[in-house]
């Protein structure tokens, strides 16, 4: 088998053992996720969206960007992950430590709602358990050999949604959902740590943490501007509207994570480990971009556009009408997702050729359009009608949008030099998928209006886009669609 063969067949193994990973872990994040939202109130979800404002930013600290220095490097050494290991525990306890002093301050910037101190100082936790497992992670990524990392998930979902719904049912309210997130944490790290077969030297180099942090520093910015951007609607609406309404933002924003989420992990750690290897070379680094570029667009249009459509049918199967405030909000973080998804892409590229610089750049840009139509639609954040008490935040959502357009715009162009092709031809990758999407939509909302039961909807909607893609596709000779099929027939049933 050749280099090049033997390469598509890891990265088709990767890819595979990602998307188990993401479906089935979606699935048990969903069954948990209906039901504690029928079980938990908009209040509930509110409390614990304010906590884990702060939580992502602590997450953030505790790697300080060292897995994608990591993920970068040709060939880390033993010495190189035991350094990483004990610098994010003990950036880990450091920075627990200063939140658990700090959590009546967060209360006070959530309408002085003392219920946050405990929750927080409980709910903090979890990114010190997670700091032990995220070497684990990044070396079975770097491996291309992800298959435990799946399974640890997998898992760890599956318990702790027990845990969390039984505390539902029995009236813990928002602190159901704490304790699912610890035990969570909890049962991944340990199952990392009992199959790896790998354990870290007693020793810690300075000079590799200084070589890692190179790429880190920058990419630790890149992730702070952007868990910022991400994370501070969530803090706005909290802080100047109302934690009900901040409630309806978070379940939007979690089920559009579902998919937004999976797919850039899914190219992160399967694309990422594959460009890296091949950096030195223009030839095949292009090539590599144009493939990926397909496939992320033949997956991520018709999963946007389609659940974009599908999305009151959805709501209403899974939660009735109690989340109905949340549908639009919806709708519109997946459409912005479709850039978030698109510019991670493109910033894979360039953390591969080892441009980590360029990359703080790029998110500066990207993040900075996006802070500034927050900035713009900040006055009109509080305003609701009778029968929409989540107006301002839908005007918020559409200015953002819009700059995440513009900025995408921007990125295309700078990746396209960077990576020795045409902004023209990355549109060209793109475009047919784009393209069959928008048709497909038209007669799924023509559904819409005829006004069936939720279920006869939704599995309409999904009968007909899903089934068109697949047959538009096979008309049109797709490439992507005829290797993934024939993984999926042949070499799966070998493997």
């Amino acid at each position: 088998m050749t280099d090049e063969a033997d390469m598509k067949l890891r990265t088709a193994r990767t890819i595979k053992w990602n998307v188990i990973d993401r479906v089935s872990s979606q699935l048990l994040y969903a069954v948990s996720g209906i039901v504690l939202a029928r079980l938990l109130s908009p209040n509930d979800f509110g409390l614990v969206g304010a906590v884990a404002i702060f939580q992502a930013f602590a997450s953030l600290m505790v790697d300080s960007g060292f897995s994608y220095a990591l993920l970068q490097r040709k060939t880390p050494s033993h010495l190189d992950y035991s350094t990483v290991l004990w610098f994010n525990i003990a950036m880990a306890t450091i920075i627990y430590l200063s939140l658990w002093f700090a959590a009546p301050l967060i209360a006070d910037c959530f309408q002085d709602d003392s219920r946050l101190i405990a929750l927080s100082r409980v709910m903090f936790l979890s990114f010190i358990i997670n700091a032990a497992s995220i070497v684990q992670i990044n070396r079975l990524m770097k491996q291309m050999n992800v298959r435990m990392v799946a399974v640890s998930n997998i898992v760890a979902l599956a318990l702790s949604a027990i845990v969390g719904i039984v505390l539902a049912i029995n009236g813990f309210g928002a602190w159901a959902i704490v304790w699912q997130t610890l035990t969570q944490s909890t049962v991944k790290t340990l199952i990392l740590w009992l199959t790896s077969h790998w354990l870290p030297l007693w020793a810690f180099s300075w000079q590799s943490l200084r070589e890692i942090f190179k790429v880190g520093s920058a990419m630790m910015t890149s992730s702070f501007i952007s868990t910022l951007v991400q994370n501070i609607n969530a803090f706005f609406i909290g802080n100047r509207v109302n934690l009900v309404s901040l409630g309806y933002y978070s379940q939007a924003d979690k089920w559009s994570k579902m998919g937004v989420a999976s797919i850039s992990q899914v190219l992160t750690s399967s694309f990422l480990p594959v460009l890296s290897q091949f950096q030195d070379d223009k030839e095949r680094f292009a090539r590599a971009t144009k493939k990926m570029n397909k496939f992320t667009s033949y997956l991520l249009f018709p999963i946007m556009g389609f659940l974009g459509v599908m999305a009151e049918p959805i709501f209403h199967v899974l939660f009735g009408v109690k989340w109905d405030a949340s549908i639009a909000l919806f709708q519109l973080l997946l459409l912005r997702g479709v850039f978030v998804v698109l510019t991670s892409l493109y910033n894979n590229y360039i953390i591969a050729l080892g441009r980590a610089k360029i990359i703080l750049w790029t998110v500066i840009l990207r993040d900075g359009a996006i802070f500034l139509a927050l900035l713009v639609t900040l006055p009109m954040l509080a305003w609701t009608r009778p029968d929409d008490i989540t107006y301002g935040v839908k005007l918020m959502l559409i200015g953002q949008v819009v700059a995440s357009l513009l900025a995408f715009v921007v990125m295309l162009k700078i990746t396209s030099r960077l990576t020795w092709r045409t902004a023209w031809s990355y549109v060209q990758d793109s475009l047919p998928y784009l393209v069959e999407t928008l048709l497909i939509m038209i007669p799924m909302m023509w559904i819409n209006t005829l006004s069936l039961n939720a279920w006869v909807t939704l599995a309409l909607q999904g009968a007909i886009g899903l089934g068109l893609y697949l047959i538009v596709n096979w008309l049109l000779k797709s490439k992507m669609q005829q290797e993934a099929l024939n993984y999926i027939t042949g070499r799966l049933r070998r493997k």
